[in-house]
């Protein structure tokens, strides 16, 4: 049985990872962790107490992140000292954070990706069929839409979506448009255009369970790796 910790559990995606895993008999959550400001000692969810202390780790095989860039990279670093294999869903972290992230999976396994739904991962490997494809003839533009209390923008997969077709097709992606409304869980569109027609690919997420699902797709896949760096197209077998 795979020993979970969890980390931001009070947050959204948190909460649910949370509650799949206690339904999931694959899994033992062992450890729940939240922001010091957030929790008191009496804390607990389903009889599991939650705490800030990272160290609380060392009890865990794998733990599951979605978090800031300032706390994955302390976490990450906890990780390492404990020996804990990480699944890392947090955006917004930088080229130096991101380099810091690949030195530790030299040490223990890693899934870091954007997006860790399964539709969304399709929709990568569609990007890239697309824009090898119509390369040199197509100009590419994205469209990603989220509610209003998400930070970062453009979003991690509207940036991995990019990346995925200017490397495909060497052609620049010429525009990432973000839109921050009300409640919207993630909506993604990226448009490849030509003289003579319009190829649009997108997806829509109806709820955040398709994340969280994702995320523990990838914890039972990691937990069988010693080391490396890998993605949700290494978990899903879709490079």
């Amino acid at each position: 049985m795979l020993k979970l910790a969890v980390t931001g559990c009070y947050g959204r995606m948190g909460k649910r990872i949370t509650h799949l895993a206690l339904e999931d008999s694959a899994f033992k959550v062992v450890c729940l962790l939240e922001h010091a400001d957030r929790c008191r000692e009496t804390d607990n969810v389903a009889g599991i107490s939650v705490g800030s202390n990272i160290d609380a780790v060392k009890d865990a095989d794998v733990l599951i992140d979605f978090t800031t860039p300032e706390a994955t990279m302390e976490n990450v670093a906890k990780c390492l000292e404990h020996s804990v294999k990480m699944v890392i869903g947090t955006t917004g972290l930088n080229v130096e954070q991101q380099q810091k992230i690949k030195q530790a999976s030299e040490k223990i396994a890693i899934v870091f990706s954007s997006n860790m739904s399964v539709g969304v991962n399709i929709l990568f490997k569609l990007t890239q069929i697309t824009a090898a494809k119509t390369a040199g003839v197509y100009k590419i533009r994205i469209e990603e839409a989220h509610h209003v209390h998400k930070k970062d923008a453009p979003s991690g997969t509207a940036k991995t979506l990019a990346n995925i077709a200017e490397e495909a097709s060497s052609n620049k992606v010429e525009d990432i448009k973000s839109i921050r409304e009300g409640e919207i869980i993630g909506d993604h569109t990226i448009t490849f255009e030509s003289d003579e027609d319009i190829i649009i690919l997108s997806h829509h997420a109806k709820t955040r369970d398709i994340f969280a699902k994702g995320a523990l797709v990838a914890a039972k896949f990691v937990f069988e790796k010693d080391n490396g760096l890998y993605n949700m197209q290494d978990v899903l077998g879709l490079n």
